[in-house]
């Protein structure tokens, strides 16, 4: 069972000028020169680092704010935190959602409970005609998601961990440090809930904060830096694999897959572009991108979920389309 912390019951204290102006310097920099004019919801669970971003934008944009919390109801206390936020919400005068699953999560928990939590948010959203989502991700996040992408062998999309910006959801916190926020929510006397699983080694992620917390050489800031540069270069190769179709003579035709001797990534990507635009839930990454460009250069037909990759004849190893794979037949 989650705690739940209400605050000492005093005067409310006053914004702190230093943290919001840096805040607001860090908003700016996502949702650009009009920022003081958009609408924004802010995603609070109740935890420490969501009901300080939600301080934060409250401070700074007073009447611009909305705030909702995903109940997933996947664990007691969940309920509780969620009526907390609202509570809070209430007394500072911003509008609050409570956001349930439709349906029960099923498969991997953590993953598929992240989707439809974004799903929710992205309705509410639409709902409420707001221009943005915030989220609370900071720098200890973006460590540890960097960490478990080194492990799995991501490239340079997976080592750019949680991107600042990602359609209308923007993350400003991506600098700030897990006890920096903890501390603002703590000055402010905000009320704050402590989710259990955030402790639960049985999760990948929190056996890594645990470990993490014992380390002083790995510094969150930087990795965050590092995390922004690579995104900024995992851009600069999708930029440049959309200027090298652009030079196809059949660039429209998306069955089309052509290599003019380009550098490995951006062949991956091409392979992988134009796969996707033939069927948009295909993800190929890593090892089993590389075993189908193996059998595309080695004169192989590659076989990709419901699509064929197939060589056009008398064109060398340059040039293959993209077919429906042929059914199967049925077992008499």
């Amino acid at each position: 069972m989650s705690a739940t912390m209400p605050p000492p019951q005093k005067q409310k204290q006053a914004a702190d000028p230093g943290s919001v102006e840096r805040f607001a310097a860090d908003l700016t920099a996502l949702a650009g020169p009009d920022w003081h004019d958009k609408r924004y919801g802010v995603a609070v669970s109740g935890g420490p680092d969501s009901m300080a971003l939600l301080w934060l934008v409250a401070s700074l944009l007073p009447g611009q704010v909305w705030a909702a919390t995903v109940d997933h109801k996947l664990r007691r206390g969940s309920a509780d935190e969620a009526r907390m936020v609202a509570g809070y919400c209430a007394r500072e005068h911003v509008p609050h959602a409570i956001l349930h699953p439709a349906a029960p999560i099923a498969g991997s928990l953590q993953a598929a409970a992240r989707t439809e939590r974004y799903r929710l948010l992205e309705q509410w959203r639409e709902a409420q005609a707001l221009d943005h989502i915030l989220t609370a991700h900071h720098a200890d996040d973006q460590l540890e998601t960097m960490i478990m992408r080194l492990n799995r062998s991501s490239g340079v999309g997976g080592l750019a961990g949680v991107r600042a910006s990602n359609g209308a959801v923007l993350r400003p916190l991506l600098h700030w440090r897990r006890d920096e926020l903890a501390g603002l929510a703590l000055d402010a006397d905000l009320p704050i809930a402590q989710d259990p699983s955030n402790a639960d080694i049985r999760f990948d992620r929190a056996r890594l904060r645990h470990a993490l917390q014992a380390q002083l050489f790995l510094d969150p800031q930087a990795a965050a830096r590092s995390a922004q540069w690579l995104g900024e270069a995992d851009a600069a190769l999708d930029w440049a694999v959309g200027a090298a179709i652009a030079t196809w003579p059949d660039a429209d035709d998306p069955s089309v897959i052509r290599d003019r001797d380009y550098p490995d990534e951006i062949f991956r990507r091409i392979v992988e572009r134009r796969l996707r635009a033939n069927d948009p839930r295909l993800g190929l990454r890593g090892d089993t991108l590389g075993g189908v460009i193996a059998a595309m250069r080695a004169g192989r037909r590659a076989m990709v979920g419901e699509l064929l990759i197939d060589a056009v004849k008398g064109s060398g190893k340059d040039f293959w389309r993209i077919l429906a794979a042929p059914r199967r037949k049925a077992r008499l």
